[in-house]
């Protein structure tokens, strides 16, 4: 749900203990901390893409306007074209010697509708187009006021008070770019040169900067208010019938100081066109921005309108954008996620994962691909399906997390070794694969050492199984190893019989046995630990090169060794954490995690120790240790919250049996759009943010958390504080959301 504020329905034995009204750049309404949400309809906006049949001048919008019964008119570069209500096809209105460019459309309050032609004034009326006398092209604007029709182009200016047209000899700019009604017989226009206010007996110019930002203007509209909203170069001039009341600047929200179009929405609320998306001002005072490929066209705006049911119709130089609105609940949109995950992000034998899209953007040319952290999003899709069973009890879910499970397991067995556990696995006839085998001649291993002296040239990532089904691959990294023990731990405690728990343990014990046989280790099939899976005090105590993984690979492997004690009982598990703790100082390494050097901090290593915490809060039974673990996250949890990871706070109510963070929580599954393709997003383009280097030092950053809605869709191993970036042929998989919302409905802190 874009610009609207999440609605909390509130237990009444809860107090509301405190609200805040944050900025309106952070497009946050006033939040209050509940304990629980019931579940209720809201207005979940989506954006429906329209492509105009031919090339680059089709596709320049340059006018557009909703008549009577919906149907969509157009003015672009080749002409006017029509889109009937219902129908996603677009037809070529004017044709022969006088199809060209176009520039102008309106309709009237008899629903006709006017157009504005390279060589003319036409009007199309119960199916019939006709060519005026009068108005010479090429016109440029239209007005269709109660009192008349008036039409504009560089060669003058005419109205039609039922008598035909008439050319008035005023003395206005020719470079007329949007005109309004003022409702009393007088006329408001923007032009390059200022704006006019013009009647039959008056000419009033306004361009000094104490009646406008700029002299360029671009767009106009009345708000509720009768105040008059001038768009153009600057931002945004709001003025009564006299002077200027109020500016909008970035400061108050623009992306960019170039706003180029405005119109009012049913509601009130002001959309705001700009060269950098289209801002919503509502008349509370928040707003909310909309840009990229995910809402808009082009990030340009040229014109605005909206229908009798709504939708707002959006004039772009790259094609047309409706962004409509329609009502769901969390449930629902829990359903249309799961639909989606489905149909395009399960591939065999049961890999959560991605869909690679052939056609940039375009989700019916999906295909499978694989991933380096499929076994790691495959344990999140474990535990999604593991909280959905709890929830629900759904025979469905229990299944689905039995298959999920059934390939993490997999990935061990698939390679034939006493623990060691595959990335992923592709059937064997892929031929198209991620990060193929290869070979390193001696001076690309000399560079890549000398960048990284921890580099591990692997040659084979990929292996055939033994029984030549698969190809499975290699390298497999600590992140994987987390993700799994994540996936585990849940399916173990929230759905497994006993029967199912007996296995779940020996499979864990099998993989842990293999740290402990081989120094804390994951071993590869070339005898050689991974590059990325240590865990041995001789690299992470004694070794420099690891210090960036010391606080949290020791944080990692002591949740290993108490999640396989916690399911077999076997002493050596608790010995070896137990000599990890005294002997080799792993608690104290683990300590320093919530004051990583800010050189080695990366965000994907919070979501990690996100996965880590149930098992060390829920397994541990000493209690100094225990009190420790709950010191850790509180401490860990203060210093992550502000990012508002739906994720990070569920489990965090989860292992401490608070109910915290909830109305954050609800706000970033509210504000998930519907659309999961990784558009591209670039903040860095905006003026009304800073480019940052916080909280991750390494990475740009934006100074103020952005909506959901516009930032790049994610996996929580990004930074949702990311500046730029996105590929449009990937669509991602929805567990993002999902496990989120199944946490928070198996505590009921979401009640359905």
């Amino acid at each position: 749900m874009t610009g609207q504020s999440s609605r909390l329905s509130l237990n009444p034995i809860f107090l509301i203990l405190f609200a805040i009204l944050a900025s309106c750049k952070d497009k946050k309404p006033v939040v209050r901390e509940v304990q629980n949400y019931q579940d209720k309809p809201f207005l979940q906006e989506y954006h429906d893409a329209y492509v105009l049949p031919g090339g680059i001048a089709e596709n320049d919008v340059r006018s557009i306007v909703a008549d009577q019964q919906s149907n969509i008119w157009v003015a672009t570069g080749a002409g006017i074209f029509l889109k009937k209500k219902n129908q996603r096809e677009w037809q070529n209105v004017i044709t022969g010697a006088d199809k060209g460019p176009a520039f102008a459309v309106a309709v009237d309050a008899e629903n006709t509708v006017w157009l504005g032609n390279w060589n003319g004034l036409f009007t199309f009326k119960n199916g019939n187009l006709e060519k005026l006398d009068g108005p010479k092209g090429p016109i440029s604007a239209i007005c269709a006021a109660s009192e008349g029709l008036y039409a504009w182009g560089p060669n003058g200016f005419w109205c039609n008070n039922g008598n035909g047209f008439k050319q008035l000899n005023d003395r206005i700019s020719r470079s007329v770019r949007d005109v309004i009604s003022d409702q009393k017989g007088g006329l408001w226009m923007a032009t390059d040169v200022g704006l006019y206010h013009w009647t039959k007996d008056k000419l009033h110019h306004y361009y000094k900067t104490d009646a406008l930002i700029s002299g360029y203007t671009k767009g106009l509209a009345f708000d509720s208010n009768q105040q008059l909203w001038v768009a153009g170069l600057g931002g945004v001039t709001i003025r009564d019938s006299d002077k200027k009341q109020k500016e909008l600047k970035p400061e108050n929200g623009l992306p960019t100081v170039y706003a180029t179009a405005v119109r009012r929405a049913s509601d009130s609320t002001m959309w705001v066109g700009t060269q950098a998306g289209i801002v919503r001002y509502k008349p509370d005072g928040s707003h909310s921005l909309l840009f990229s490929r995910r809402w808009l066209m082009d990030d340009q705006v040229n014109h605005i309108d909206f229908d009798k049911e709504g939708t707002a119709w959006i004039a772009t130089p790259k094609g047309v954008s409706a962004i409509r609105k329609r009502q769901m609940t969390l449930a629902q949109k829990s359903d249309f996620f799961y639909n989606v995950l489905m149909k395009r992000h399960i591939r065999a034998p049961w890999i959560a994962g991605q869909a690679h899209l052939k056609i940039a953007g375009d989700t019916t040319s999906w295909q499978p691909e694989d991933d380096d952290n499929d076994g790691e999003y495959t344990g999140n899709y474990l535990v999604m399906e593991s909280f959905r069973y709890a929830a629900t009890k759904n025979p469905e879910a229990k299944a689905n997390a039995a298959k999920a499970f059934r390939f993490l397991k997999l990935l061990q067995e698939v390679t034939g070794t006493d623990g060691f556990f595959a990335r992923t696995i592709v059937p064997s006839d892929w031929t198209n694969v991620h990060d193929g085998n290869r070979i390193f001649t001696e001076r690309e291993k000399a560079d890549e050492l000398v960048k990284e002296p921890r580099f591990k040239p692997v040659e084979v990532r990929w292996h055939k199984s033994k029984d030549g089904k698969w190809l499975w691959k290699g390298d497999t990294s600590s992140d994987e190893m987390c993700g799994h023990m994540f996936g585990y731990y849940f399916y173990y405690t929230l759905v497994a019989d006993n029967a199912e728990k007996k296995i779940i343990a020996s499979h864990v014990s099998k993989i842990v046995d293999h740290l402990i046989n081989n120094n804390l280790n994951l071993i590869d099939v070339d005898g050689t630990h991974t590059r990325w899976s240590v865990w041995s005090p001789d690299e992470l105590n004694r070794d420099p090169e690891w210090l960036p993984d010391r606080n949290q690979n020791s944080m990692e492997v002591l949740a290993f060794m108490k999640l396989a004690y916690q399911m077999t009982g076997n002493k050596k598990y608790e010995n070896e954490y137990i000599g990890l703790i005294n002997k080799e100082n792993y608690l104290e390494n683990m300590s320093q995690v919530t004051s990583q050097n800010p050189a080695w901090l990366i965000y994907f290593d919070v979501v990690l120790q996100a996965y880590l915490y149930p098992i060390l809060l829920k397994c541990e039974r000493d209690p100094e240790r225990l009190k420790f673990y709950k010191n850790h996250l509180n401490e860990w949890f203060a210093k992550g919250k502000g990012d508002h990871n739906p994720l990070i706070n569920f489990i965090y109510c989860h292992s401490t049996g608070q109910k915290v963070e909830l109305a954050n929580s609800i706000d970033f599954l509210v504000d998930t759009p519907l659309d999961l393709v990784d558009w591209p997003i670039d903040h860095s383009k905006r003026e009304d943010i800073h480019i940052v280097r916080k909280p991750v030092l390494e990475d740009q950053q934006v100074n103020a958390l952005q909506p959901a809605s516009i930032r790049m869709t994610v996996r929580w191993d990004k930074n949702p504080w990311t500046a730029a970036g996105g590929n449009p042929q990937v669509e991602r998989e929805p567990v993002f959301w999902l496990l989120p919302y199944w946490m928070g409905r198996y505590m009921k802190m979401i009640q359905d």
